[in-house]
């Protein structure tokens, strides 16, 4: 219940007008889905008593780690004001938000976006040359020349694009063997492998593709292993059975094999301390490793444990670092803004390398992205960082 009052609170928070004083402040708009309109009636009555709905979760984790970096700017007494923004409003549609945001003059919008609103967003920031984050979604969805548009969340290219290079630095000489199966998806992810190979400066890594049956036995998943050397696997699908299958399967034979298995970003979210998976050596890329062992991340999670006994998710850790760091970056550099915006500065929890992204056509900047990747190795229950 105490979340259901946060949002009821940021419901009635941002209703003001905005004073003459706050036309020198510089404007932000934050948009998340907080389904206000869901969560409460007209008579603001909470309409989930009984039960605190998943839905609602994603988007309002966002906004708590919003506005804890806006309570730690305030402290500071900065010439900022913030419009937050419920894309899921019932009474607002999300092109009447952005036209007002865009009247109000923001200098930097941060989204929490869904697939159909990438478009939205990624015009209104072209057309009203206003840097749009995107902290979410890890796709660009074919946006070419939009310098304005930032993903803060890595491209499956570039996590494939990464661990190939990884390969070719840490295990040149291994054999390496590429599980895939038939499908679209993993079509694309094999194509990214294949092109990286042919493109690369470097020496390529020799990779075996091995096509798997939808049931695969054990026999069908070791052939290509060797006990006598180290074997390192892919698993090139970001198929949720599929990959499960693998590593319980990798689990039976751990011992024989010692197996490392290097699997795709969407495992960032696995819970691999499955006894199945006993003895398996697993790698993967993500932009967002958090060992919760700084400062700050101790502090919001001591402060979560207190008020709303609870453990804070990677989505509030997001919207907290997001929000303070370009917040103080656009106060440092204002209408320059989108030239700073690789900035290394002000990076409070992890560090961000915004990129700008090549048409590989036109050589034509399409947009921005954040190319940093830490590669999280985990191991018999431990979580380690290789970088």
């Amino acid at each position: 219940m105490k979340r259901c009052w946060v949002i009821l609170w940021v419901s009635v928070l941002f209703m003001g007008q905005v004073s003459a004083q706050s036309l020198e402040r510089h404007r932000i708009a934050v948009f998340s889905p907080l389904f206000l309109d869901s969560a409460f009636d007209n008579n603001q009555n909470y309409r989930y008593a009984s039960e605190f709905p998943k839905f609602i979760n994603p988007g309002l984790e966002f906004y708590e780690g919003v506005q804890l970096a806006i309570d730690s700017l305030n402290k500071d007494k900065l010439p900022l004001e913030f419009y937050i923004y419920d894309t899921r409003s019932a009474t607002q549609s999300l092109l009447d938000q952005l036209t007002e945001a865009v009247n109000n003059k923001v200098e930097l919008i941060i989204a929490h976006i869904t697939g159909r609103e990438l478009f939205q967003f990624a015009k209104v920031a072209k057309d009203s040359q206003i840097p749009v984050l995107n902290v979410n979604l890890p796709n660009d969805g074919g946006i070419s020349n939009n310098p304005f548009f930032i993903l803060l969340n890595t491209t499956l290219r570039s996590h494939c694009e990464e661990m190939y290079r990884y390969l070719q630095k840490n295990h040149p000489t291994d054999r390496m063997v590429f599980y895939t199966r038939k499908g679209q998806m993993e079509d694309m992810i094999k194509n990214y492998f294949t092109e990286f190979g042919k493109s690369t400066p470097a020496l390529p890594v020799d990779i075996r593709f091995v096509d798997l049956p939808v049931n695969f036995t054990p026999q069908q998943l070791i052939a290509p292993l060797d006990s006598n050397r180290k074997t390192v696997t892919i698993v090139g699908s970001l198929d949720t059975s599929f990959s499960h299958s693998i590593l319980n399967k990798m689990g039976s034979v751990a011992k024989s094999y010692k197996p490392l298995v290097i699997g795709m970003p969407t495992w960032d979210n696995e819970d691999f301390s499955r006894p199945e998976w006993k003895g398996v050596e697993i790698l993967f890329t993500t932009p967002f490793f958090n060992a919760r062992t700084d400062k700050v991340s101790m502090s919001v999670v001591d402060l979560f444990t207190k008020t709303l006994y609870a453990k804070p998710s990677d989505m509030v850790i997001r919207g907290y670092e997001t929000t303070w760091k370009f917040a103080r970056l656009l106060l440092k550099y204002g209408p320059d803004l989108s030239s700073n915006l690789g900035s290394k500065e002000f990076n409070l929890i992890r560090s961000f390398d915004i990129q700008p992204v090549m048409n590989r056509s036109t050589l034509a900047l399409d947009y921005f992205e954040n190319k940093k990747l830490y590669y999280v190795k985990w191991l018999d229950g431990t979580f380690k960082a290789l970088n």
